[in-house]
């Protein structure tokens, strides 16, 4: 004797060895013994169990499931009730197990309340069921279709118009998402390699902006365009004629420098800042959109901007405009000693836009820092040298035997080619601006803790690392007691929160953005600093990519490089840190040593390198 049994969802049959009230000992058709609940037997049969079994399971292929449903009725049912209604006679043992078979191979159709007892589904929700099957099967086989053709190195445009998402914030329920990552797995690539063998993703350049501009910037990288509000009146800056000094790249022009020659032979040295926070209403879109995006983010062969493109023309410092200024003057004797600062805001006419590129050749320390007729403002920058020069000796940190120091930047030529940018750090144009620049943002960042105003300031209160705050400390480094960002409103948020509460001391008319212990205030700082921080690692990031790219376009198989710690060393000439095996541990940082190349993959973002010698 045979039984016919379901277990765990599936039948199946054995051949009895003892039977008892409650239990069956059968034997399998794999010959193991098995103990089945005679709760779980629908049948007992004699003869071939295994055909029995392949005729029951024929017989249910060819029951007709929508024929069957509708001889159920709504009442439960039992599986011999409805195998009597659909065959039209008492139900062979083989014609009832094609009908388990069939109830359970259907459970849209057919909900199992208990053993060998059914329930016909509603006809609305086998409708819905029906349809989502429908629906689930098109979706299939619209999944093969997108995976054929990314294995024949076709992107379908469904997938195209996901693939940012797909390769940087992937929604894994998506259909776009699951026929790419399944071709990517066919053919043992990862997903970038996918992209780039389609020819959807250009490079790894665009591959690492497409994600940082997904993160970052989810709506465009252009900034929105916001309606300009009319300006207050503002005076005219008597007998300024303003100079900047930039870089030929600089767009956002936010700082610029004038000097007049008092009666009394002192000189009034004027530092003027772009002022967009005259015209930004708290809360306004545009302020949003200064709060969303934090800073225009920087790297190699592009940026993308904090500010609209007509706010930027509006308020930047641009020759031959006279434009909105928040100015700080100060009286210069002739021992240097700075005095009387003065901060207004009013109109600035700007002369001249200088470019550092242009200036620097005939204003350096090999050929000079004295004055001539090389370019506009010559004079003027020569005595502005000397002022720099003087401040640094004020603030304790002038180091003339200071061994000199290179910011390395990458730029992309028009040919695609890579070119290594050199800027001595303290030349002396980055010193003249940089000293000029602290000299603002020292006096500005007093002004408001003078006047128990937050901020966001720049503080280290002891040697170590220097952060954010929304309280003035002294920032040791630099040898002041005060310290913020005020210079680069047009570039930077914290800037313009700064220069917002600045307003509200040089206009009693004017309301500081934020009071007292505003909770909005700490929540900027944290924004901010989070949010540059990462445009910062971006710009590290594409920088490391295009130094490998740079190496291999030289054929390099040697450099030098600078030790920072144990193994991790910053490739001279070049805005590289990386590590390099076999250094010995001996070596004190800032040491050089001379390094090979062992291996290099720019996809990969990889270099290999090994130590060879230190460079005495």
């Amino acid at each position: 004797m045979n039984i016919f049994y379901e277990e765990s969802g599936q039948f199946k049959v054995a051949a009895v060895v003892q039977k008892n009230d409650a239990t069956y000992q059968a034997d399998t058709l794999h010959g193991k013994r098995t103990k089945v609940k005679a709760a779980n037997v629908f049948a007992e049969f004699d003869g071939d169990a295994a055909a029995f079994l392949e005729r029951a399971q024929a017989e249910a292929a060819q029951i007709d499931t929508d024929l069957l449903w509708e001889t159920c009725g709504e009442e439960e049912f039992s599986a011999a009730d409805i195998a009597a209604e659909y065959f039209g006679h008492a139900p062979t043992k083989h014609e009832l197990a094609a009908t388990l078979v069939a109830l359970y191979a259907a459970p849209m159709y057919f909900y199992k309340k208990a053993k060998g007892v059914f329930k016909a589904a509603p006809a609305e929700t086998l409708k819905q069921a029906l349809a989502a099957v429908e629906r689930k099967k098109q979706q299939d086989e619209m999944m093969e279709g997108w995976i054929a053709r990314l294995k024949n190195k076709e992107m379908p445009s469904e997938i195209a118009a996901d693939l940012k998402t797909i390769l940087h914030a992937p929604d894994k329920q998506a259909l776009t998402y699951k026929a790419f990552a399944k071709a990517a797995d066919a053919l043992k690539l990862s997903p970038y390699e996918l992209a780039r063998q389609t020819g959807a993703v250009a490079s790894l350049p665009q591959f690492l902006l497409d994600g940082f501009e997904l993160q970052h910037f989810p709506e465009g990288t252009q900034a929105p365009a916001a309606p300009l509000p009319p300006l207050p009146e503002l005076p005219a800056a008597e007998g300024v004629a303003a100079f900047s000094i930039d870089d030929e790249s600089t767009t956002e022009v936010d700082d610029a420098l004038s000097v007049q020659t008092l009666p009394d032979g002192r000189r009034r040295i004027g530092i003027h800042i772009a002022a967009p926070a005259l015209a930004v209403a708290p809360d306004s879109d545009i302020e949003r959109t200064i709060f969303k995006r934090q800073s225009t983010a920087y790297f190699p062969g592009g940026k993308i901007t904090m500010l609209p493109d007509n706010w930027i023309a509006a308020f930047s410092l641009d020759e031959g405009k006279t434009q909105p200024a928040v100015s700080i003057y100060f009286d210069v004797d002739e021992h240097f000693q700075v005095s009387n600062p003065v901060c207004k805001t009013e109109r600035v006419f700007i002369a001249d836009n200088l470019r550092i590129q242009t200036i620097e050749p005939h204003f350096n320390r090999d050929t000079g820092t004295e004055g001539g007729q090389a370019f506009p403002h010559h004079d003027d920058m020569a005595w502005f040298y000397r002022l720099a020069v003087e401040l640094q000796k004020q603030r304790g940190k002038y180091e003339p035997d200071r061994p000199a120091q290179y910011d390395y930047g990458i730029d992309i030529l028009a040919d695609g080619r890579v070119a290594v940018t050199v800027r001595e750090r303290n030349s002396p144009i980055d010193t003249l601006v940089s000293e000029m620049m602290i000299l603002a943002n020292s006096t500005w960042a007093q002004m408001l803790d003078e006047a128990d105003l937050g901020g966001l300031f720049r503080v280290q209160p002891a040697l170590g690392k220097v952060r954010m705050s929304t309280r003035s400390e002294p920032h040791v480094g630099m040898g002041v007691q005060h310290y913020g960002w005020f210079t680069s409103p047009l570039r930077r948020a914290a800037d313009y929160v700064n220069q917002k509460q600045l307003l509200s001391l040089i206009d009693p008319a004017a309301a500081p953005r934020y009071t007292g212990n505003d909770a909005a205030l700490f929540a900027e700082l944290r924004d901010f600093d989070t949010t540059y921080t990462a445009y910062q690692d971006f710009q590290r990031e594409m920088e490391h990519y295009w130094s490998l790219v740079w190496l291999q376009q030289q054929q390099a198989a040697e450099l030098e490089a600078v030790v920072l710690k144990e193994d991790l060393v910053r490739i001279n000439g070049l805005p590289l840190v990386t590590r390099a095996t076999g250094i010995p541990l001996e070596l004190p940082p800032r040491t050089t040593v001379r390094l090979k190349i062992t291996g290099l993959d720019t996809e990969k973002r990889f270099i290999a390198l090994s130590y060879l010698n230190a460079v005495v």
